[in-house]
């Protein structure tokens, strides 16, 4: 048996500490000699080991289930109850296993979160009176702490998962065991590729942009105009509202290498010298430095597109796509000759699914931009110029050609292996999850209020 914290509960549904350890299998015949007594406190459902489910989280449940616009007419008490449970055993196991997820990780997705609330409600203060919070800062903490939580659970599923193999003989024995009128039907894909132009900015306009910075720097650094006030002012992306401000940094968070290694060269402080990445022209300040960690403000600008580049680009890309058309060049060749994209011209302009990392993509599921271009497009045929833009607002000339197309069929052992094993891997999967569950919950302290005791549940939460 695994020792565990006895887990009392107050009047506010919040957990207090118990110093005494127990096993989970003799937590009852303490209940008499413990110095205060366990009770069920008004709207808790249960505790599992040091985690309590509120009637209010599955309350919270119901409703975001509405907000996404998914149907509760069928759906329990007990199954939502069940759900919240099983989130609870994995925070519970990661605690165990000294699972931790620093502030840093989460940090950069709640900024986005709130960044896309404002957004949407127009304004901090709206937010914030929005979710009835105090403050911005109250809302956040709230926020880190649930999608820390999120992440956690997350991690602890992975690791129970993590070296679950399928053999070629448990694919074709998983296959098999499928009537063959209820095998799964694959809906249909394409492999496509890419042919991309990029407006070449100028000379003049990049110096441009460079000398702004200097000159922004040269206030700050020499003027002692306020960094953060400049950022407001005049920096092109949406930290520009909190000064600059980006999330905490550690070395190995996801910045563009350029911007750290400028950012870990910096005293705190210090302000850059203008340098690039494929973002955009930056300088940057160092707020604070904590160890390993840092704060960093920046400024970023974008240099100007004239009309001329916009128009080369364009009879450019016209040109690659006429040679194509009349057979002059294969796809193939073109996109390894004249495409801008580093990414994927070296393949001949083959698109690589993110999702999956295979080049296949499920019709009904790609991004809608693409989709749109080669639905009708027959193997081989291209398709028209389009305008595409990225996240920074970089616009981009492209098409596309339709180099494979698979039509939605029934599932085939050999043309689909890759599909049925990986259906055979999450089946192997579940089953070691629901394995793992049963023991933890039997080495687990975990107390189901009398109100669900006769839940129907998946797993065996009241220990009978």
């Amino acid at each position: 048996m695994v020792a565990q914290e006895v887990i009392a509960v107050d009047s506010t549904g919040v957990a207090r500490e118990n110093p005494l350890v127990v096993t989970a299998g003799v937590a009852k015949e303490i209940d008499s000699i413990l110095p205060f007594k366990r009770f069920k406190a008004e709207g808790v459902s249960a505790v599992i080991g040091g985690y309590v489910v509120l009637d209010s989280d599955i309350d919270k449940s119901y409703l975001e289930f509405q907000q996404n616009g998914v149907s509760v007419e069928e759906v329990t008490r007990c199954e939502l109850l069940g759900k919240l449970m099983e989130d609870k055993l994995y925070l519970h196991q990661a605690e165990q296993d000294s699972i931790i997820i620093s502030d840093a990780e989460i940090n950069p997705q709640v900024d986005q979160l709130v960044e896309y609330m404002v957004g949407q409600l127009g304004s901090e203060e709206k937010v914030v009176s929005y979710y009835r919070k105090d403050n911005l800062l109250q809302l956040k903490n709230d926020l880190l702490k649930a999608k820390r939580e999120i992440e956690l659970a997350k991690r602890m599923q992975a690791k129970v998962v993590e070296n679950i193999e399928v053999t070629p003989e448990e694919v074709s024995v998983f296959f098999n065991s499928i009537p063959e009128d209820e095998r799964p039907v694959f809906s249909a894909e394409v492999e496509v590729a890419q042919i991309v132009v990029e407006p070449k900015v100028s000379k003049e306009a990049t110096q441009a942009v460079i000398d702004r910075l200097n000159e922004l720097r040269e206030d700050i650094v020499e003027g002692g105009s306020s960094f953060a006030t400049k950022a407001v002012l005049y920096s092109k992306d949406g930290a520009a509202s909190r000064g600059g401000l980006l999330p905490s940094m550690r070395r190995g968070d996801p910045y563009a290498k350029e911007f750290k290694d400028v950012a870990f060269s910096l005293l705190e402080g210090e302000v850059s010298e203008p340098f690039s990445t494929e973002f955009g022209f930056h300088i940057l300040k160092i707020d604070k430095i904590r160890g390993q960690e840092i704060d960093v403000r920046h400024i970023i600008l974008f240099p100007e597109l004239t009309n001329a580049a916009i128009e080369k680009a364009n009879d450019r890309i016209k040109k690659i796509r006429s040679s194509i058309v009349n057979d002059s060049i294969t796809f193939d060749r073109a996109a390894r000759l004249y495409s801008d994209d580093a990414t994927t011209r070296n393949d001949g302009g083959q698109l690589v699914n993110p999702s999956n990392l295979d080049t296949r993509f499920d019709l009904t599921k790609m991004d809608p931009t693409l989709s749109a271009q080669v639905y009708n497009l027959a193997q081989g045929e291209v398709s028209q110029i389009f305008v595409d833009q990225d996240r920074t607002g970089k616009k981009t000339f492209k098409f596309l050609t339709l180099t494979n197309r698979y039509e939605e069929h029934p599932a085939d052992f050999v043309k689909d292996y890759e599909k049925i094993k990986s259906l055979a891997l999450r089946q192997k999967q579940i089953k070691t999850i629901e394995q793992w569950q049963e023991k933890k919950i039997k080495d687990t302290y975990v107390n189901v209020n009398q109100d669900y005791k006769e839940c129907d549940f998946a797993s065996n939460w009241v220990k009978q």
